[in-house]
């Protein structure tokens, strides 16, 4: 509660204290029956209308309170606001191929990827988000939903055993990408297209692929994975089980990757550890806010009548009383 008038007129409350001093003061100094000694009443009973006058007196000092209250103008202030978000449509475009297996990211690339991916995710739960996977050929794991559980639940599943890895098809995943987002409400769409790898498989050129994105407004971002040293690849096993490993060199085509994102208006990050990777995904979410519109509305009620009501009613009772049961008789 707010009042409307200024803060100084409580200061009319001091009156109180000041009038009630005064008439001790004066009731003191006037005299009315001289006797040699008042010890003969001190032990007479009190009236109950003698101890009803302290009351009646009550009555006036809260009225004059509650007329204070009034003039000050209570208010009480109701405000509330509404919003509306609008979400971004985001599909995630993840590279499954068998060099994913690498394990310069620990355990390897790929649960590293899905890791990362589903904590994005987590912290996206305005937007529509799909997934696509992509190998010698490209899938649609998930199709755009809000259902951010099943998403995560699907993210998860994720293993080489979903599809050929034996190749990398860029092109395929992105156009695959690109079809599945096209048609979303939201105005802003965006692909998140990670690989470790060059393209050297699928029937749609990547450089075909990023410009029907830029046709269609979609902003591609790619993330290159991996380390750029040669590392060891599980190749297959032997009779006993074991893994057989090969030493690899890198293939992964950086400058591909810069012209996808430079050509739909995205960005190109290159990610050598998993702390650049969450650190890479962080840096995307910031930069693809869902936007968020709040407008903000207020009222003030005045809340004087109460305290106006209660004021007469204990005013007009000390009227009644001082003129019925405590009147005084000269």
């Amino acid at each position: 509660m707010t009042f409307a008038n200024p803060a100084y007129l409580f200061l009319l409350l001091l009156l109180i204290p000041a009038v009630a001093f005064y008439l001790w003061r004066l009731k003191r100094m006037t005299a009315t029956l001289q006797v040699p000694s008042t010890s003969p009443f001190a032990k007479l009973p009190r009236s109950w209308k003698e101890l009803m006058r302290h009351v009646n007196y009550g009555l006036l000092a809260a009225a004059y309170v509650l007329t204070v209250i009034v003039l000050a103008r209570p208010q009480s202030n109701d405000s509330w606001s509404q919003s509306n978000t609008e979400g971004i449509d985001i599909v995630l475009t993840l590279d499954v191929s068998y060099s994913m297996q690498a394990e310069d990211f620990k355990p390897n690339r790929l649960e590293a990827a899905k890791t990362v991916a589903s904590n994005f995710v987590a912290g996206r739960p305005n937007d529509n988000i799909g997934m696509v996977i992509f190998g010698k050929e490209s899938y649609t794991l998930c199709p755009m939903t809000s259902d951010h559980t099943v998403l995560a639940n699907m993210v998860n599943s994720i293993d080489f055993e979903l599809i050929d890895g034996t190749l990398t098809a860029i092109g395929n995943g992105l156009v695959t990408a690109v079809n599945r987002i096209r048609h979303g409400e939201a105005k802003s769409k965006v692909v998140i297209l990670l690989t470790d790898g060059s393209n050297n498989a699928g029937d749609v050129s990547p450089n075909d692929a990023a410009s029907v994105a830029q046709s269609l407004g979609i902003r591609v971002y790619t993330i290159g994975v991996g380390t750029d040293k040669e590392y060891e690849q599980v190749t297959g096993y032997d009779i006993f089980g074991r893994e057989i490993k090969q030493t690899v060199k890198p293939d992964l085509d950086e400058d591909l990757l810069r012209r996808i994102a430079q050509t739909t208006g995205g960005r190109y990050f290159r990610a050598t550890t998993k702390d650049k990777l969450t650190a890479i995904f962080k840096e995307i979410d910031q930069m693809e806010k869902s936007k968020i519109s709040v407008r903000e509305f207020s009222r003030r009620d005045e809340e004087f009548l109460p305290f106006a009501i209660w004021a007469i009613v204990l005013l007009m009772l000390h009227v009644i009383l001082r003129q019925t049961l405590l009147k005084n008789i000269p």
